[in-house]
């Protein structure tokens, strides 16, 4: 038998770590993660979900001026797809809250005590909030959260009788990344903040993670079933395309 080569293969680097900063788009302050990427060939600037912070990949060792002079030349496409966020400091009493798709405005009782509830005055939907005005927005995400949870449940128990599928757990969560997701073991998470979009949106969601309990990937079988429990797909998927992200840029805070 021949002896093994004792040459060694060469380590590969590890990328550098990733820079972040804050970049000025007329006054607005942004956090800007960049990273370097073995494989990027061209610079790529992404907005993350609510617009609250920007994601960039550049070709390992890019050079700062030509990272800058990118960041340069995008100031006009920055502001174009920033205005398109409807930011709220605070919720106050007369600005408005979707729930399930409708414009509902958001009126302070003036009680410290008493539940948030959704409620026609005058012929226009109203969101009645008690409590301090500084707590306004923690308990409307509050009362979003059961709202969501209410009717996600009924809607995954409708899908998973219709395929004979089991669901170990669902949980209610404040995710950017993802609207919903499924685990092999059958727990299903969803945003909340989903119950402001149209009811059909929200159908769509809860038909999207329960066809991952048959189907775990997004191949052809994975979407026939998904299409087979929401036929309404391909708008309440439109719907997220356009409007996700304003719901995500909403601050309870």
């Amino acid at each position: 038998m021949f002896p093994l080569s004792s040459r060694s293969r060469r380590p590969v680097p590890k990328p550098p770590a990733p820079e972040t900063r804050t970049l000025d788009v007329a006054g607005r302050l942004m956090p800007l993660t960049i990273r370097q990427h073995e494989r990027a060939t061209r610079i790529t600037l992404r907005i993350e979900p609510g617009g609250r912070a920007l994601k960039m990949t550049i070709p390992r060792g890019l050079a700062a001026r030509e990272v800058n002079a990118f960041l340069d030349r995008h100031q006009g496409w920055l502001l174009t797809k920033l205005a398109k966020f409807a930011t709220q400091a605070n919720l106050q009493s007369g600005s408005e809250i979707l729930l399930r798709g409708i414009r509902h405005r958001i009126e302070h009782t003036g009680s410290l005590r008493g539940l948030t509830e959704a409620v026609i005055a005058d012929g226009l939907p109203v969101l009645r909030v008690s409590g301090l005005p500084e707590h306004a927005g923690r308990r409307i995400a509050t009362f979003l959260k059961k709202e969501a949870r209410a009717d996600l449940e009924k809607l995954v128990a409708l899908h998973a009788k219709a395929i004979r599928a089991t669901v170990s757990s669902i949980s209610m969560k404040d995710t950017r990344s993802r609207w919903g997701s499924c685990s092999s073991g059958g727990n299903l998470s969803f945003s909340w903040r989903i119950v402001m979009a149209p009811p059909l949106v929200i159908d769509y969601l809860a038909a999207h993670e329960v066809a991952h309990l048959r189907e775990m990937n997004h191949g052809p079988r994975f979407w026939a079933l998904c299409r087979k429990l929401c036929p309404d797909m391909d708008e309440a998927k439109a719907w997220l395309k356009r409007h996700g992200s304003q719901l995500h840029a909403i601050d309870f805070d």
